[in-house]
């Protein structure tokens, strides 16, 4: 089962995405939340392997949760859910450490694959925040392609072919099954990754992989 807290200030959305959430019988949300502080307090208390943080709360906002619950609790994985898609939300969510961004407006299979990918250690973006994502990546992409592989110098060759595969949207378990590699050293590699790459976050270095060409 993949435990989850869910976290928005009005219990109407709360009831209907927990109505979604708990159609799928791998999914239990363990914990619900009315505002942000909340949400923290629930996270460290009760370890939910994923949190589904609306962005604007009462007390402390979606992404001032997101960040302390990713120093607080770093097993418990973050998504945003939100009506807002403007990109500076979108840069935010990704710099606090949040593993997927999905908006209220998208189908609700996007939440459900949303919640299994993030849980399984990939990172999920719903269709139109990756278009706005590979949106800003088109623009200025030369000189960013060259900082891009400027900074994958200091990673070995193995490290390349996990960030690739990372970049490409596999999770941890299906590069394992690629590479044929257990789990854990895949977890290993990916740790090793993000220190070298000094990122947070596996979008950061997904995003990084596709401008260094490493992802058609």
């Amino acid at each position: 089962m993949i435990r989850i807290l869910l976290a928005d200030d009005e219990a109407m959305i709360r009831a209907g995405v927990r109505a979604i959430l708990e159609s799928d019988p791998e999914l239990d949300v363990v914990a619900e939340a009315g505002d942000g502080r909340q949400a923290v307090d629930l996270a460290i208390s009760h370890h939910p392997d994923v949190a589904l943080l609306d962005i604007r709360m009462p007390r402390l906002d979606g992404l001032a949760a997101a960040a302390e619950i990713r120093r607080a609790a770093p097993g418990t994985a973050v998504v945003m859910l939100t009506t807002f898609g403007e990109d500076d939300y979108i840069a935010k969510a990704l710099d606090v450490g949040a593993g997927g961004f999905l908006l209220k407006s998208g189908d609700p299979r996007e939440l459900l694959a949303g919640i299994h990918a993030v849980a399984e250690g990939a990172a999920y973006l719903s269709p139109k925040v990756a278009q706005r994502v590979i949106a800003q990546l088109s623009g200025g992409r030369m000189s960013k392609g060259a900082q891009a592989r400027d900074r994958i110098e200091v990673l070995t060759e193995r490290e390349r072919e996990v960030l690739a595969l990372l970049g490409a949207g596999l999770s941890n378990a299906e590069i394992a099954r690629e590479l044929h590699l257990v789990e854990g050293t895949v977890k290993a590699y990916v740790s090793a990754i993000l220190t070298r790459l000094d990122v947070r976050n596996r979008v950061q270095a997904a995003i990084i992989a596709h401008e260094a060409g490493l992802v058609a």
